[in-house]
């Protein structure tokens, strides 16, 4: 048996041997062993962590396998927000934000070209060369603690390499799923009934929010790095602060260019804009950056973006095939959809195979019909959608397209509202995808976030008749699931065990579970907070409901519709009985009643507070929060890089405008 110092010396050895080649591997794309021998190695490291596991390092290689725990994700407020960037599709806007920048610090600086990746935006933390913590976007102020699954992602290092790095700095960078992977994963997804992705993007995005770990680790996504910051820089130059990130051991890719003059940077678009096609991973177009650090904190930022930084958006990609027929979809709204089934065709490195027809108003503008040959392309490289015929290809004897009149599953005659562009099938409490479709909607995540039924659950429970309506889940017994094919005694234990635990779930997620047409996360937390209880939101006059913030006449016609229901109220009634939250518990403490009746809109940036929690003070101090000026604001409380837009507004009105400071003053 080999002794403990010895163990932990071979442990260290094997892991920075690993590390190495990890490096060599995801980052300099040059392996320098045969995956055979790299298994060796992690099977010897395994074999000793477990012997030893006093020497447990959540660092460690072994780690990035990830766990089968199943958690929610944190939210954290970024310590540099992460915003976005302009974009344009426009060749002359970019020379007029040239222009600007030479206007703002004069005509001595240098361009950096790099590409758009196209992917799910993360912000990696360091401290002393160890990775603290990974963040999503979010809202650009805070984003969810990914930090787990971003442990997986071997392009992402652990611990640096070298001791020249910053004690604490910040990396940004895209998550992405490259098409060889993206394939694998649609195809085996499609073998075992799942739905397809739509793209690697959405892929690389969903990876990233699934609860396990260890199932993104075997989605084997790649990190690209693109943005150094934090104090003590190597470099003034954005561009070999990249090249110093790359030795450290971040992937950073060497398609990025430095670019004197716009002539440059347009070389490097239309080189781009073919060359995009042999890439292993999706781009959608440039980034332009002005390379030095000091003029980019010169120039500074807008409410949304940096003015030192634009991007250059390709236009879409087009492909024409063959209009195969057109099916049409019920959603848990009654809303109908037509989607039109295609001749499979590559699109913008997918291949597409259907693409939304939206409504009936653009079947009838595009004159569809069946056997054309239609022009399709991915609006924002995302979303497949028709958008014209080949007129010369069609056949002589087709005919027009018509919409049904009638749902494609129940046979309802289908309406239309006036003003509305979709058709519904009004047979809310009959239509089987409407029934399944709230059901589907009352258990997802951000509503009561039952674990354990999908869709498939869902398909599963309805067509044995154990769940017709959202109430009957809380009638359901283990002995019922058991007998159910897929279903066995744990699956079962576990699906009644969440069920049991969503009664806990607080009254405004309840308000948005319900699916009230119209009634999303917003609006059910603004009706929970004004009325407090389902008694009181169920006896309210339209009249009433439209005086509360963010209510309108439509939302507020839906509500009281939703209330006069009796079948409803049925359910309703149900829910109270099985537990659920049916009031506000814990209001947020009023500390004082000194901004009643004050509309503050708030933009910038701040010293002292986050804007989420200058909103939090406003409301327990009585106030209320508006997202645009109008002149019903009373206050525009401006920080640093305030909108333009906003403060030129706030102008011409005269409403007073204050600061951070200010606004303490009034509620001291």
């Amino acid at each position: 048996m080999i002794s403990k110092e010895k163990a932990a010396e071979k442990i260290e050895q094997l892991r920075k041997i690993i590390n190495h080649h990890n490096y060599c591997y995801y980052v300099l794309s040059n392996p320098e062993i045969s995956d055979f021998e790299f298994d060796l190695l992690m099977n010897d490291l395994i074999r000793l962590e477990s012997l030893f596991p006093e020497f447990h390092d959540i660092n460690s290689p072994t780690q990035r396998v990830g766990d089968d725990t199943n958690r929610e994700f944190r939210q954290v407020i970024h310590k540099y927000p992460m915003l976005s960037l302009g974009n344009t599709y426009s060749e002359q806007e970019l020379t007029d934000f040239d222009k600007r920048v030479r206007n703002a610090i004069g005509d001595n600086f240098t361009y950096v070209c790099e590409l758009k990746y196209d992917g799910a935006s993360i912000s990696l933390n360091y401290s002393s060369g160890t990775l603290i913590s990974g963040v999503t976007r979010g809202d650009g102020i805070r984003g969810d603690d990914v930090t787990d699954n971003i442990r997986t992602i071997k392009s992402i290092p652990l611990k640096l390499l070298g001791n020249d790095y910053p004690v604490e700095f910040t990396i940004r960078g895209e998550i992405i799923m490259t098409h060889a992977v993206f394939d694998k994963l649609n195809s085996e997804r499609e073998a075992s009934g799942e739905q397809p992705f739509a793209n690697p993007r959405n892929a690389a995005s969903g990876t990233l929010k699934i609860q396990k770990s260890k199932e993104v680790a075997n989605r084997k996504l790649n990190c690209l790095l693109y943005y150094l910051i934090g104090n003590d820089l190597p470099t003034d130059s954005h561009f070999e602060n990249l090249q110093t990130a790359h030795k450290w051991g971040f992937s950073v890719p060497q398609y990025i260019k430095k670019a004197g003059n716009l002539e440059e940077v347009f070389d490097f678009i239309h080189y781009w804009e073919s060359e995009r096609k042999k890439l292993p991973f999706d781009i959608d177009g440039i980034v332009l950056k002005v390379d030095s650090i000091m003029q980019q904190n010169e120039l500074g930022y807008t409410a949304k973006s940096p003015r030192w930084a634009i991007s250059y958006k390709y236009k879409a990609e087009q492909v024409c095939t063959k209009l195969i027929s057109v099916d049409f979809q019920v959603g848990r709204t009654g809303a109908v959809t037509p989607v039109a089934n295609l001749e499979p065709v590559l699109l913008a490195g997918t291949t597409v195979k259907r693409a939304s027809l939206h409504n009936a108003d653009q079947i009838e503008l595009l004159d569809l019909r069946i056997g054309d040959y239609v022009y399709v392309e991915k609006g924002g490289e995302i979303i497949p959608k028709i958008i014209g015929v080949n007129m010369e290809q069609r056949a002589g004897s087709s005919l027009p397209l018509s919409y049904i009149s009638n749902c494609p599953v129940c046979n309802t005659t289908l309406v239309r509202n006036e003003g509305e562009a979709s058709h519904y099938c009004p047979n809310e409490n009959g239509c089987p995808p409407q029934l399944k479709g709230k059901i589907e909607h009352f258990i997802s995540r951000r509503a009561m976030n039952i674990d354990g039924i999908g869709e498939e659950t869902v398909d599963l429970l309805f067509n044995n008749g154990l769940v017709k309506n959202i109430a009957d889940l809380y009638d359901l017994k283990t002995e019922q699931l058991v007998t159910l094919e897929r279903l066995g005694n744990k699956s079962a234990g576990n699906i009644i065990s969440a069920i049991g635990k969503s009664v806990h779930i607080p009254f405004d997620r309840l308000l948005f579970a319900l699916g009230i047409r119209y009634v999303g996360e917003t609006v059910a937390k603004k009706l929970a907070s004004a009325l407090l209880s389902v008694e009181k939101i169920s006896v309210t006059e339209i009249n009433e409901l439209v005086q509360i913030d963010e209510i309108g006449e439509k939302i507020a016609q839906s509500v009281f519709q939703f209330f006069r229901d009796n079948k409803n109220l049925i359910i309703i009634d149900r829910l109270k009985k099985a537990g659920l939250q049916m009031q506000m518990e814990n209001q947020p403490l009023k500390l004082s009643q000194k901004l009643k009746g004050m509309a503050f809109v708030i933009s910038g940036t701040f010293s002292k507070h986050s804007r989420e929690e200058l909103q939090n003070i406003i409301e327990i101090h009585g106030g209320k929060n508006a997202s645009s000026v109008s002149s019903k604001t009373n206050f525009l409380l401006a920080g640093e890089n305030i909108g333009p837009a906003k403060l030129e507004k706030a102008t011409d009105l005269k409403i007073k405008i204050i600061s951070e400071d200010d606004f303490l003053k009034m509620i001291e």
